[in-house]
């Protein structure tokens, strides 16, 4: 089973960057697809992006177009999520999430991962 570790979160000012990254182990990625969610206080864990592990298509939620860009390297098997342009609604824990079982699109529902890591604190202030 695949274990993922986020890292990168931090505090920040509003307008500025942060890159998260999440870094698998327990073995190799196949087909299936990676994604980060985020979780406010008070609020259900929401999609933020997703990207299958082979291939090219990505998936972002409308409120982060154009703001953030996930990648993907799979010599480091890590993902990444470059967040640029913070706003303070941005503020979460940000979640890094697996899906082990074979997909062919990106999925960005909840319940389609099977795996999740512990979480990165983003706090961005005005």
């Amino acid at each position: 089973q695949v274990q993922l570790v986020e890292s990168g979160g931090g505090l920040v000012q509003a307008g500025g960057s942060l890159r998260l990254s999440c870094a698998a182990s327990g073995r190799t990625f196949s087909s299936y697809a990676m994604a980060w969610f985020r979780q406010a206080p008070g609020k259900e864990r929401e999609f933020v992006a997703a990207i299958r592990w082979t291939g090219i298509d990505t998936y972002y939620a409308d409120s982060v177009k154009g703001r953030f860009t996930i990648s993907r390297d799979n010599a480091k098997n890590t993902v990444y999520l470059q967040m640029n342009s913070l706003k303070p609604e941005d503020t979460a824990v940000y979640y890094c999430a697996a899906r082990t079982s074979i997909v062919n699109y990106v999925p960005r529902v909840r319940n389609e991962y099977n795996n999740w890591g512990q979480g990165t604190q983003v706090t961005v202030s005005s």
